[in-house]
């Protein structure tokens, strides 16, 4: 599971993360985690040591502290030691195109969860509304997450529950 966070609403209860100081972001990775298919995840499977270098996927886990996070409770799990691991995640980003109206709003708009997930199809020709999960909170959009298999191709997801709000706000890039 893919998982993009909208680093505007993140960084409105999180000014002082090193997300949200300089650069701007828009979608981020929060993780690439294994899945059950009969839902939850597998956390926490050893010590092996992450990156030595946490910059060298800064650009799109903009916070060393969950790039450390990240390896220590979902990377351990993946089968790969920790420079595969952010070689997948950075794989698994890059083959996800974030439409146009998301690269870096100004102002905010109001959307639907199917019509997010609707701009990530138009976008993503490989993808279906199946192979996603959209999230919220407070009617604010959260994250994006694409379901993938182990050879990061896109899947219908499973288990997984999607924002359950007629509409969400989508704050601007700022």
């Amino acid at each position: 599971l893919l998982t993009l966070s909208w680093a505007p609403e993140f960084c409105h209860g999180h000014g002082d993360s090193p997300e949200c100081q300089g650069k701007h972001f828009a979608f981020v990775v929060h993780g690439l985690w294994p899945q059950y298919t009969s839902g939850g995840w597998p956390q926490t499977c050893s010590t092996a040591p992450g990156l030595a270098d946490p910059s060298t996927i800064t650009d799109i886990m903009p916070d060393p502290s969950l790039v450390a996070h990240e390896w220590a409770k979902h990377g351990t799990c993946s089968g790969l030691d920790a420079d595969g691991y952010f070689k997948a995640v950075r794989q698994a980003f890059t083959s996800i195109h974030v439409p146009a109206k998301f690269s870096a709003p100004s102002e905010q708009f109001l959307i639907t969860p199917a019509d997010v997930k609707d701009a990530f199809v138009q976008a993503n020709p490989q993808l279906s509304r199946e192979d996603m999960t959209v999230s919220c909170g407070n009617n604010n959009l959260t994250a994006v997450s694409v379901c993938m298999t182990k050879d990061l191709q896109p899947a219908a997801c499973q288990n997984l529950k999607d924002c359950r709000a007629n509409k969400i706000k989508v704050p601007p890039v700022q």
